[in-house]
């Protein structure tokens, strides 16, 4: 029978915690099993490590798992071998002879001894382990900026690895709260809640349709958007609600500057509607400070005023470049940019409104009289659910 493939990855900020540190660590594993549900895997954590181990054909599913759990810093496929300086030293060249086949020209290992009875401190055992490595000159030894860092670590067992993988720093999702996402089809909004989501955040989404003025190819859009984010918060639901009717309210009734603001309201008032339903603690918008008008500093005093909600902005302070570099990042990118408008868009005013006063919004708001639109397309609302474990059935190795 063959072995297990053994995985390790290093928490993250979440073992700064204190007399609530277990649950933290608790809500981590019960992540990584809902990820592993469908493949055969186990799943252990341990002094600040998070082992998990399958057979091969669980491997990429796992791999999948590690590249988009948010609470980890880095993760690495692990030999495991016993506590035998000898058996280190041939997991090290192992490891060497991997990191030269993938280009790496110099190394150095570091050390560390958690078991102490092991009889050698962690600076004998990285001298005595890079033996073999430096003796066949394999790689050079460098100890500022090499190529690869060999990893030795002494515990129960002792595990070789070499750092390649980064993780999704942050806390594990289920620690901080049940967040509303404003979800739309551009670039800030999945970046926002992904943000949220490295918080501790449950984020569920609420997306507001136009038809037929929006097309059924924007709604797909959305719904991919929330796919992708869901694979880093284990599991997304998505109200989508149709707005056509408040949105002509808006055209008929509304001065032409102050339409999109007063959307950016209505759309407040129905997402404090379901935010009501599905007990959420906050709203979560892509809003950045100055990126378009109604994010003046004024104008996104009066989105605000529109739900007792509290309203997180979490790219309020970043450009637009750094929005693009995380959404490549985390795959939201390419989707973000297909050329399918949302009802943002629609009837976008020629001269926005740049610096509405709370007072004079609510007074356009009120002259409106769309609470029973809003509640109507409330009551109309289609709901979907989207889960990383869905997308891991289909795509991996199942339980035989």
């Amino acid at each position: 029978m063959a072995e297990n493939i053994t995985y390790l990855a290093k928490l993250g900020e979440l073992t700064l915690k204190g007399s609530n540190l277990k649950e933290f660590e608790n809500r981590l594993t019960a992540n990584v099993k809902l990820y592993l549900e469908s493949v055969k895997a186990t799943v252990r954590l341990r002094a600040g490590r998070l082992y998990i181990e399958g057979p091969e054909e669980s491997c990429a599913a796992i791999e999948f798992t590690l590249q988009h759990l948010i609470g980890i810093t880095g993760w690495a496929r692990t030999t495991v071998c016993e506590k035998d300086i000898m058996a280190i030293r041939k997991a090290v060249y192992q490891e060497a002879v991997a990191a030269k086949e993938g280009g790496a020209k110099s190394f150095k290992i570091e050390s560390r001894r958690a078991d102490k009875n092991f009889p050698m401190n962690s600076y004998q055992i990285s001298c005595e382990a890079a033996t073999d490595v430096f003796d066949q000159g394999l790689l050079e030894v460098q100890l500022q900026n090499p190529d690869v860092i060999i990893r030795v670590e002494v515990r129960e067992k002792v595990f070789v690895y070499c750092d390649r993988n980064k993780g999704c720093r942050g806390l594990p999702v289920g620690t901080g709260g049940h967040g509303l996402l404003l979800l739309s089809g551009g670039l800030d909004s999945p970046v926002a809640g992904y943000r949220m989501m490295r918080r501790g955040m449950k984020v569920d989404c609420v997306y507001f349709h136009a038809y037929p003025y929006t097309s059924a190819e924007a709604q797909q859009k959305v719904e991919d958007l929330a796919k992708i984010i869901a694979r880093y918060g284990v599991d997304t639901h998505i109200n989508i609600i149709p707005f056509t009717e408040v949105q002509m309210r808006i055209r008929q009734r509304a001065p032409e500057n102050f339409s999109t603001l007063l959307l950016r309201m209505c759309m407040m008032r129905a997402a404090t509607l379901l935010a009501d339903r599905i007990k959420a603690h906050c709203l979560i918008s892509g809003e950045s400070l100055g990126q378009v008008a109604s994010q003046t500093v004024q104008n996104m005093a009066v989105t605000a005023s529109a739900s007792p909600y509290p309203l997180l902005r979490p790219l309020v302070g970043l450009d637009k470049e750094e929005i693009v570099e995380t959404a490549k990042a985390i795959g939201t990118y390419e989707t973000s940019i297909l050329p399918y408008e949302d009802c943002c868009v629609l009837f976008s005013p020629k001269h926005p409104v740049l610096r509405a006063s709370v007072e004079e919004a609510q007074r356009l708001y009120r002259e409106l009289d769309a609470e029973e639109l809003i509640q109507a397309a409330f009551d109309k609302r289609e709901h979907k659910r989207f889960s990383v474990q869905e997308y891991i059935t289909e795509n991996f190795s199942k339980k035989g």
